[in-house]
């Protein structure tokens, strides 16, 4: 059974979801900042890697608000063989 979502954790969804909004934003200010590395373009180069990062964290704090992030990071689990602990042990 999933935890109910806390005020907390809410709030910082919110401000994640703000976050990656000023990231696609500012996105030229941010790559000067972080700098462009040589695997950054094997994805189209620094810009293109924080718009991709910048959709993974609004789709991540979207599903912690609706308290669905065990269905967001299953593929994860499963990639990564996380065993889920067994009710009632």
């Amino acid at each position: 059974m999933p935890s109910s979502p806390s005020l907390v954790g809410n709030f910082l969804a919110i401000v994640g979801i703000v976050g990656s909004i000023f990231l696609i934003k500012y996105r030229q200010q941010m790559g000067d900042i972080v700098g462009e590395a040589d695997w950054m373009r094997k994805v189209g180069g620094v810009y293109n890697f924080l718009i991709i990062c910048a959709i993974l964290l609004l789709f991540f704090c979207i599903s912690v608000l609706t308290n669905t992030e065990d269905i967001f990071l299953s593929p994860l689990k499963r990639l990564f063989g996380v065993v889920a602990p067994q009710p009632g042990v």
